[in-house]
């Protein structure tokens, strides 16, 4: 393993107050030291690592010139906050980063005060800081209050919502766009970082309210001549004037890691005697410093644990492929046969599957960057005109778009498919990022299918349903993680019939119920449970939450005393929807016993998925245990006729 970086200045910082006598020397030194230290804790315990490295200068300057955390900074999206964590008292802790009871990979109002809002998904701190600016304003306050928004969350219209409503309110509020992507503006050299630095001074907001006073006297033709040329001139030197239309005083584009440059710009916009927003717009580079991550295609953006020289990252080696490749490989398969079929990502091209997509079908893969509400309602457009839009979202961003979902799509029976991956426990992207909720949410819908595959097989029959059912709208979730590895993945999927479930296993005194991926386990329990007791189990596998198959839960019902289901999701979702259709059909007024295994109502924090489980009371061992307990009298009578 190689040795930590020397890092004696960082040594010293054990919260930004050290920063404050640091001179511009000292403080570059830091931002070597930082960035160093960001590489090799994160080589520790894998994380996002490349756009923490393009921040670092930027982190340095804005605790530097900033009171934190008296002064508000929200760092959006959040996994460029590791430099920011490091500088506030939890460097220790970052070997502990993503890991069960560690730090977490985001921002976390309970784990610092220096977090002032949580930034898990992206595009929220405008308006978040906005409301800071607000409430500080309503109390006779003065701390500052900066919105750090960057690696793609601009391409949200909620960021465009909450600066139009900042340009009306007209609060004081620091907004630093991070452009790391150079999607906004290309590199900028020194006389664009000097006429910056001009228009944030102090003698600059002078002038330009004595100019603006003079304009207010002369004619009115005159005086729309004016706006528009300085519009126009500022338009041709910064680039501003789509900020400037909602209300923003514009400042860049500049050098994101040159302090010289940072430094004297952040302090004239804090002592800026204006009220009203300030947007300064800087230019980073993603994975700035360190060349693997520099250079690769993803720029190391979520990473294993990697060795720190040449960047190869330590995975663990699997005989078997992820839920997201079989998905991404059969989605291939099925655009070969059908030209209407069509893919759409919001900004998780990679994560989804739909690179490999986009290698074979590229002009029919979409990404349309951190837009999920914008994703759902380009499909149903599509899917108007006959398409087969194919949405590929992670089950928590899904959330993002539910209005789109019920009134673009459930509500005018559109045949838009969606396909949500990281359903259930995610291990270390923690609360934030499990997919808990999706089977609750939108079984709730009319018109809408959901489905859940138990292993790779189904994932594959049930994308094959998924693309020819063009009734209205549907869906499949599957987890994040390799696949089980116990069938054989055939050449071809197969139409399911919609709403029908299959017996997997056949007993006569417990029902297991699975919906998803838990049905191995439920067998496992079941072989362990015939091996040690006098009990016989059915297991079997619902495959679709919505429609449900109502004459196979009956007939399970009618025909065993004891019925679990099992699902990786929240209450409200699939065994919600059995015990609702037993209770209808006054199945518990014959002593039926009835049990949902559910996820707990806790948002639960990061760990590894298999100690999730455990925690969630879904492991194989919580199931053997339901079912001893709950067939304790079946047991007595059993023992005592023996």
């Amino acid at each position: 393993m190689p040795e930590a970086p020397l890092t004696p200045l960082l040594d010293t910082i054990s919260s930004p107050k050290d920063m404050k006598h640091l001179t511009k020397d000292q403080l570059w030194a830091l931002s070597h030291e930082l960035r160093s230290d960001v590489i090799e804790k994160v080589s520790q315990t894998g994380g996002h690592l490349g756009a923490g490295l393009g921040v670092v200068e930027l982190t340095v300057a804005l605790h530097h010139v900033f009171d934190t955390p008296h002064d508000r900074l929200v760092w959006d999206v959040g996994h460029q906050s590791y430099p920011h964590k490091i500088l506030t008292g939890r460097r220790a802790g970052m070997s502990t980063l993503r890991q069960g009871k560690g730090l977490s990979g985001f921002p976390k109002r309970s784990e610092s005060p220096y977090d002032a809002f949580g930034t898990a998904h992206s595009s929220t701190s405008i308006s978040a800081a906005l409301g800071m600016a607000v409430a500080r304003d309503h109390q006779d306050k003065n701390h500052a209050t900066i919105a750090v928004i960057g690696d793609g969350a601009m391409s949200a219209g909620m960021a465009y919502e909450a600066m139009n409503n900042a340009g009306a309110l007209k609060s004081k509020l620091i907004v630093i766009l991070n452009d790391n992507d150079m999607s906004i503006a290309k590199p900028v050299g020194a006389m664009s970082t000097y006429l910056s630095r001009l228009i944030s001074s102090r003698p600059y907001h002078t002038l330009r309210e004595i100019a603006k006073g003079m304009v207010r006297h002369l004619p009115k033709s005159w005086e729309n001549v004016a706006r528009r040329a300085e519009e126009y001139a500022r338009g041709l030197m910064t680039g501003g004037t789509l900020f400037e239309e909602l209300g923003f005083y514009y400042i860049g584009p500049l050098d994101g890691h040159n302090l010289d440059h940072l430094i004297p710009i952040l302090k004239n916009v804090r002592d800026a005697p204006e009220p009203g927003p300030y947007l300064i717009h800087v230019v980073t580079e993603k994975g700035r410093g360190y060349a693997p991550a520099k250079d690769s295609l993803e720029k190391l953006h979520a990473t294993a644990k990697f060795d720190v020289k040449s960047g190869q990252q330590v995975k663990p080696t699997t005989q078997v492929p992820s839920f997201t490749k079989v998905f991404a490989q059969s989605l291939v398969q099925e655009a070969d046969k059908d030209a209407a079929l069509v893919a759409i990502t919001a900004a998780m091209p990679s994560g989804t599957g739909l690179d490999h997509f986009a290698q074979h079908h590229p002009n029919r893969c979409y990404d349309v960057g951190i837009a999920e509400q914008h994703a759902v309602t380009f499909a149903a457009g599509l899917a108007c005109e006959g398409m087969k839009p194919v949405v590929a979202i992670y089950s928590t961003f899904l959330q993002r778009a539910y209005d789109q979902v019920v009134h673009d799509v459930a509500l005018q029976n559109l045949p838009v498919r969606f396909v949500m991956d990281r359903a259930g426990l995610v291990g270390a992207d923690g609360a934030t990022h499990a997919g808990s909720f999706d089977i609750a949410y939108l079984g709730c819908l009319p018109n809408m299918i959901l489905m859940a595959p138990s292993d790779e097989a189904e994932l594959k029959h049930m994308l094959a349903t998924l693309v020819s059912y063009n009734e209205g709208p549907s869906a499949m979730r599957f987890p994040r993680g390799d696949v089980t590895g116990k069938v054989a993945l055939p050449q071809e999927g197969k139409i399911l019939s919609l709403g029908k479930g299959r017996i997997v296993k056949e007993g006569a005194d417990v029902v297991l119920l699975s919906y998803g991926t838990r049905l191995y386990d439920c067998l496992d329990a079941a072989a362990w449970i015939e091996a040690h007791y006098p009990l016989t189990v059915t297991v079997a596998d619902a495959r679709f939450a919505k429609p449900l198959d109502y004459d196979l839960v009956m007939q399970l019902a009618m025909h065993h005393p004891i019925m679990l289901t099992l699902e990786e999701g929240s209450s409200g979702g699939f065994g919600s929807c059995v015990m609702s259709a037993l209770a209808n059909r006054g199945i518990f007024d014959k002593g039926f016993i009835f049990r949902s295994l559910t996820l707990p109502d806790v948002f639960q924090d990061q760990d590894t998925q298999d100690q999730q489980l455990i925690e969630a009371g879904l492991s194989q061992q919580h199931v053997i245990d339901h079912v001893l307990g709950l067939a304790q009298n079946l047991l007595s009578t059993r023992k005592k006729l023996a």
